[in-house]
């Protein structure tokens, strides 16, 4: 071997070696983190760490903020209500709540109720007078009566045609009146959503007081739901107020006064009352206002075109006789023989409902 083959043997060498043990300088730190890692910390068998269970400051920031675990309250300089929350769950919970579940049940709902009106009115057709109207009146609704119904309906359809606005507009409004057109409907619905909310409370406590002592329940409302009111085995007998209409009665109470509470929270944000707070009456509200909307439906229907002779107790507070003996039997018993005689349809005119009363 010449010495140019021995110097080239002794360079490979000094290279395999120096590579050897700049591998040993560099793994030879890592070798206790690797028999800590192979007998966990305390010489037991080896464990495998889920790498998601290792903490990140960063995510664990994020979830705090998010409220993926739990309600976390921070530190700000700003007291008040809720101020140490920087993002409220319950508010993104509602709102999609709102945009999923509500607006299109909402509108099933409604829709549902109005087909089955529009079907039963193409099914059994406009309930008429047996016999006929006689041409006697008989005093159903006093003035005072008719002034807290209208009062009321008044100010729940002012409401309810701004709530369903702000509900549905979007979908239904700006395709005609565009964005900017949607924009100002929207706010001026808002506004007198929020400034005639309050007088609701005020209609639903004088209806209460006025009806509340013809509503409960008397002998012969349950035959009367059986029979369906009479479309399931002739004549049914009622009071005042039938079964039907004392159960619409209890639900725009409940409903009502469930409206008129939750608006309250809503509108008045200064009590307190925290962004879950809200939400929650928010769900509640919505969800009163469309049943209530729905159910009403069907009373308006009864009450104008689904049987004849019944908006005149609303229109001038009389009925005829053969009405009230058809429809509320016991109470037209009651009534006639309190007022001593029935009234000729004449006299019940714009100018003679004063001298109608005289003569009752």
């Amino acid at each position: 071997m010449n010495d140019k083959d021995k110097r080239g043997r002794r360079g490979k060498q000094l290279l395999t070696w120096g590579g050897f043990s700049l591998l040993v300088v560099l793994l030879l730190p890592l070798v206790p983190y690797a028999i800590q890692a192979a007998t966990g910390q305390n010489g037991n068998t080896a464990k495998v760490v889920n790498p998601i269970d290792v903490p990140s400051p960063g995510a664990e920031l994020w979830r705090e903020v998010r409220q993926r675990d739990g309600v976390y309250v921070g530190t700000t300089q700003v007291q008040g209500v809720d101020t140490g929350v920087l993002i409220n769950k319950t508010g993104e919970d509602w709102r999609l709540y709102r945009m999923t579940e509500l607006v299109p049940y909402g509108a099933i709902l409604m829709g549902l109720i109005l087909g089955a009106i529009l079907l039963f009115y193409f099914i059994r057709g406009r309930i008429r007078v047996p016999g006929g109207f006689s041409g006697k009146m008989i005093l159903r609704f006093t003035l005072s009566e008719r002034m807290v119904h209208w009062f009321t309906a008044i100010i729940f359809w002012l409401l309810g045609i701004t709530g369903l606005i702000l509900l549905y507009g979007r979908f239904v409004l700006i395709p005609l009146l565009g964005p900017a057109g949607f924009s100002i409907t929207a706010s001026a619905c808002k506004e007198a959503h929020n400034l005639f909310g309050p007088l609701f409370l005020f209609a639903m406590l004088a209806l209460f007081i006025t009806f509340v002592k013809d509503n409960f329940y008397a002998r012969g409302d349950l035959k009367w739901l059986l029979k369906g009111g009479g479309m399931f085995g002739g004549h049914v007998s009622a009071g005042r107020f039938n079964a039907g209409e004392k159960i619409w009665f209890w639900l725009a109470t409940v409903l009502g006064f469930a409206l008129c509470i939750t608006g309250l929270v809503l509108d008045f944000a200064v009590f307190g009352q925290g962004r879950d707070v809200m939400a929650l009456s928010h769900i509640i509200h919505s969800i009163s206002a469309v049943v209530m909307i729905g159910v009403s439906f069907g009373h308006i229907y009864i009450g104008t075109a689904g049987m004849e002779g019944s908006f005149s107790s609303m229109a001038n507070g009389y009925v005829d006789a053969n009405w009230a003996k058809s429809h509320h039997d016991l109470w037209y018993e009651e009534a006639k023989h309190s007022v001593g005689a029935e009234t000729p349809k004449t006299s019940v005119t714009a100018g003679g409902i004063a001298q109608a009363r005289r003569e009752i």
